[in-house]
């Protein structure tokens, strides 16, 4: 059983685009990476794709595996796509965080959803629910394996040999990194190139206000994919540099900033690290080269992101007012 050849190979090589528009008077350069433009319409093609293809080199996935995740929604769309191109099942358990876009598309791809109704009583959060509730599943299932992108290092090993190296091939090494955190995957396996080669990039954190992954007080978070409730088994002290944390507003006006100057409709995700990379703005030295690595498009967030009634009701706000 090999992972390579038709869709496998579309994966990577995402256009890193000049942010032209939106800093057109910032004395840097900015940069962003497009991971929308993956074939599973996110960046998390990458860890998917590394988790499937060293679990088979290894034998811990044959042709009778059952693939089990826990997932906000984007992980379980690349997993369900790369398993069906397997011909293997595959079972995401999820939250109610997780959109009806996200959902429609994993069982569009043939995924399995198991959700996960109520928080860990103890913590009062989903993710070590839905964890409990995979290896439950695993317990269960004959054949069943779990990918595990909270605490697999090849989920980050993606990020080393795939979307970093890209950055640098195409700018060389540059002067700071913007990256979301949820899993950690992304900014650990970038941080890891990035030590790697003894550049001086400054790596910055972009975690959710109400996130635990830095030390951050824990409360509530609207949107999936951004920030924790746990710290995962990826994070490690020295992954970044400086962290700045985002709103749930920060995130819908950094969407609707980048569609407006520069016609991208991406994810919330991407929002919150534009919001990151202004509210930094004024202190980025002239002449610097910086990335942002924008994890998913935005077609999964119409009802919330792009929904204006939504946002005034859900988070309080007119988004249509400057």
């Amino acid at each position: 059983m090999k992972l390579e050849g038709g869709i496998v190979d579309t994966i990577g090589d995402t256009p890193l685009i000049r942010l032209s528009q939106l800093f057109q008077d910032a004395p840097f350069d900015a940069y962003a990476k497009l991971e929308g433009m993956n074939p599973g319409g996110s960046g998390k093609d990458r860890p998917a794709l590394y988790l499937l293809k060293e679990a088979i080199r290894r034998g811990d996935i044959t042709e009778r595996s059952v693939v089990v995740e826990s997932s906000s929604g984007n992980l379980a769309i690349s997993l369900a796509q790369l398993c069906r191109y397997l011909g293997l099942r595959f079972i995401c358990v999820v939250d109610p965080r997780t959109t009806e876009q996200h959902k429609s598309i994993i069982r569009g791809f043939g995924g399995e959803i198991d959700l996960v109704s109520e928080p860990d009583e103890e913590t009062g959060e989903f993710l070590p629910a839905r964890i409990r509730r995979v290896k439950e599943l695993v317990r269960q299932i004959p054949h069943a394996y779990w990918t595990n992108q909270y605490g697999n290092l090849d989920n980050s090993l993606s990020h080393t040999e795939m979307t970093m190296k890209e950055i640098c091939d195409e700018l060389g090494p540059i002067d700071y990194l913007f990256c979301g955190v949820s899993s950690c995957g992304t900014i650990r396996g970038c941080s890891d190139y990035i030590r790697s080669k003894g550049q001086h990039t400054k790596i910055v954190a972009v975690d959710a206000a109400g996130s635990v992954i830095f030390g951050g007080k824990k409360s509530s978070r609207r949107f999936p994919g951004l920030g924790a409730g746990i710290v995962p088994g990826l994070y490690h002290p020295e992954v970044a540099d400086e962290v700045l944390y985002v709103s749930d507003r920060d995130c819908v006006e950094g969407c609707r900033l980048l569609v407006r100057r520069e016609s991208i409709m991406a994810g919330a995700s991407s929002g919150g690290v534009i919001s990151a990379m202004l509210r930094m703005k004024a202190r980025i030295p002239k002449g610097a080269v910086c990335a942002a690595i924008l994890p998913d498009r935005g077609e999964r967030y119409m009802d919330t992101v792009y929904n204006d009634d939504w946002v005034r009701r859900e988070l309080g706000f007119d988004p249509r007012l400057p």
